[in-house]
């Protein structure tokens, strides 16, 4: 099984606004075998930090973000609806060929 999780990656481009122990976590989860991208985007999708072992471009990863950023706004309406005093916590989604991991945060996806 691939797998792609949304939350870290090599290129930053906010301009080194990330730490330098986030940046390494990234780098070790990137190494993890089956783990294709990792990403991490604000809430209006735009990317703080990509990674990619299969030669993704930076538009493809916006995509992804911009993709996951609305899926995990329903996602979290959807829990609030059921419990106003709940949050979502971590979506996962799984497919026959891919897996894609989202730990949204107070800024980040």
């Amino acid at each position: 099984r691939r797998c792609q999780t949304f939350s870290g990656s090599g290129h930053q481009e906010n301009g080194g606004a990330m730490s330098s122990e986030v940046e390494e976590i990234m780098k070790r989860i990137i190494k993890h075998k089956g783990v294709r991208e990792v990403i991490i985007a604000d809430k209006e999708a735009n990317l703080v930090y990509q990674d990619s072992n299969s030669g993704t471009s930076i538009e493809e990863h916006k995509k992804y973000a911009a993709n996951l950023a609305q899926l995990t706004t329903q996602a979290r309406s959807v829990v609030r609806d059921l419990d106003a005093q709940n949050d979502l916590s971590f979506l996962r989604i799984r497919s026959k060929r891919h897996e894609i991991m989202v730990a949204p945060g107070e800024d980040e996806l």
